[in-house]
């Protein structure tokens, strides 16, 4: 592979006194989708909470765009170009569906065209924008932790489950959000379980 966007190499990650990643070695193409698949406490989404900062590698070293990253805090690393969408969604439920966005826009106001992509995508954020998000159901509140990590254009998107437990008229929609964002070359590492799914939209794998 030439020039992968994100390379892991001997990353070594322990929770407590838990050894998790033992040694990943991990090249990441640029544009289109890479599916991590393996089994549950295969160590996927520490994986990419590592690469994010959340958790601190021991040893090994994480390189995203030909610059060290690994030993840097998550704001920073959002700031150098990578959107992470967690398991649990990471919304902030107090604030307005508005608000989430706006703290997620870090170089500045929202952009008109990115966030008419984003209704676009997904209309129900346009409906329930001046709500708190934590009135929002199950699907509505993946689709916001998605829009706050597209809605910047970033070098590569982090995306752990996006379809656990929801409604298949939701995956549909959120599967054409992330369809459309791959044309627009789009870089994404995505964890994902429902095979259908990361089969409709993967273009590269790799097993854990």
């Amino acid at each position: 592979m030439s020039d992968p966007i994100l390379s892991l190499r001997g990353v070594h990650t322990d929770i407590a006194q838990y050894q998790i990643l033992h040694g990943v070695d991990l090249d990441i193409p640029r544009d289109g989708v890479t599916m991590l698949l393996g089994r549950n406490g295969a160590g996927k989404t520490t994986t990419l909470r590592t690469v994010m900062g959340l958790w601190r590698a021991r040893a090994g070293e994480i390189v995203f765009d030909g610059a060290p990253i690994h030993r840097l805090p998550p704001p920073d690393i959002a700031r150098r170009g990578i959107g992470f969408v967690p398991e649990d969604m990471g919304i902030f439920a107090d604030l307005t569906v508005e608000e989430n966005l706006v703290l997620a826009a870090l170089s500045g106001p929202i952009r008109k065209d990115r966030l008419d992509w984003v209704f676009g995508a997904f209309p129900a954020l346009a409906t329930f924008w001046k709500m708190p998000a934590g009135n929002l159901s199950g699907g509505q509140k993946q689709m916001l932790a998605i829009a706050r990590a597209v809605i910047e254009e970033r070098g590569l998107y982090l995306i752990d489950e996006p379809s656990k437990g929801l409604a298949p008229a939701i995956v549909a929609t959120m599967a054409r959000a992330l369809k459309d964002l791959k044309r627009a070359g789009a870089s994404i590492l995505m964890v994902e379980q429902n095979f259908s799914l990361a089969k409709a939209l993967g273009d590269h794998a790799a097993v854990m």
